[in-house]
């Protein structure tokens, strides 16, 4: 699998689990620069607050549980490059940082989630090597619990899926988009293990391409039989039959599983109900938030018109015309068959089962 968000020790090590050995060292939080997929597979070495602001402003991390590892990482990579040794700077340098990687993406849900646990990891200890340890081991413990969910979410995908069987998806919900595995695509890649032989349409997903760049790519690495398609074409496939499930991943979803996931999904959610395929989101509990009673709450960033003037650096519209850019869509419950979490598949009526199996 691939490694999207790590921390990596000055002698080049990468490091998951918290060792002492980290204690010596000062770290930098990994990314794979997505943007400059699939051309090119480059890492960068972050430990900056604007330069990981604008790693995951930018989308060179995107994927709401990876944003919100990288989140949790980039705090610790910060305050451990800090040269104070005052813990009550170094407390409110971590508060600080947090606070402004939270302005940089508004509805992926799974950012606030962990840097309020960063913040609240800090909270109280006065012993600055005490405070960047447990900042550390906060982070990685984050980014370990995501990995864990995640094979879970695909352990239970799995069981949905049967040999010879075809899955569409919409955008990237895959490795690149977590710790490990994804959430859409673990349970193609748990199957794929198993012995199972599944294919995937992978939608192209405008204006970013994150389905023909990103998933695309990675499955090919992973050895999966995947197809790409425009975004136009989906209904096509589905009406000659191609398709036998659309599994997503999500954002964020509200109290009622009404669900956030990238622009497009809503659309093919609908294509699904019409052609009776059954339509599942997956992802972790972190992704959840019962705060919001219903998907007419969750906020919906606009991003740069030219993402869609200059579709991949080029003139593709003229460059004084309007341009609508939500990123993301809501799929109402009622066009959703189930959710896959890491402890079971949730299904209607979604706002008592919710309750019931995340507690």
């Amino acid at each position: 699998m691939l490694d999207p968000v790590s921390w990596i020790t000055e002698n080049g090590q990468i490091v998951r689990e918290y060792t002492k050995e980290i204690d010596t060292c000062q770290g930098k939080l990994r990314l794979i620069d997505q943007t400059l997929l699939p051309e090119k597979l480059v890492y960068v070495e972050l430990d900056e607050t604007e330069a990981i602001f604008d790693a995951i402003k930018r989308l060179v991390v995107r994927g709401a549980p990876a944003i919100g590892c990288a989140a949790a990482v980039g705090v610790a990579a910060v305050v451990r490059k800090s040269a104070s040794q005052d813990a009550a700077v170094l407390r409110q340098l971590a508060i600080t940082t947090a606070d402004r990687l939270a302005e940089s993406r508004p509805t992926a849900v799974n950012l606030f989630w962990a840097l309020k646990k960063i913040k609240d990891a800090v909270s109280g200890i006065d012993n600055a090597a005490e405070l960047r340890s447990t900042l550390l081991q906060t982070a990685l413990n984050i980014l370990d619990e995501d990995i864990a969910m995640c094979r879970a979410i695909g352990s239970f995908g799995a069981e949905l899926l049967k040999d010879d069987m075809t899955v569409l998806t919409h955008c990237n919900a895959g490795a690149l988009a977590t710790g490990d595995y994804g959430t859409a695509l673990s349970p193609v890649y748990v199957a794929s293990e198993n012995g199972m032989n599944i294919k995937v349409y992978s939608d192209e997903t405008r204006p970013l391409l994150q389905g023909s760049r990103l998933t695309a790519w990675e499955l090919n690495e992973a050895g999966v039989d995947v197809t790409t398609i425009c975004d136009n074409m989906t209904a096509q496939v589905m009406k000659e039959g191609k398709v036998d499930m659309v599994i997503v991943g999500a954002d964020r979803i509200a109290a009622n599983g009404d669900a956030a996931n990238k622009i497009g999904t809503y659309g093919v959610a609908i294509l699904a109900e019409y052609h009776n395929i059954p339509f599942y989101v997956a992802a972790p509990y972190s992704t959840f938030d019962l705060s919001l009673e219903s998907g007419d709450e969750i906020p919906i960033e606009q991003r740069d018109g030219d993402e869609v003037r200059k579709g991949c650096g080029k003139l593709t519209a003229p460059e004084e015309v309007n341009v609508y850019n939500p990123a993301f869509d809501v799929t109402p419950n009622e066009l959703i068959a189930g959710i896959i979490t890491e402890k079971g598949i949730i299904r209607a009526p979604f706002e008592e089962n919710i309750k019931k199996i995340l507690g």
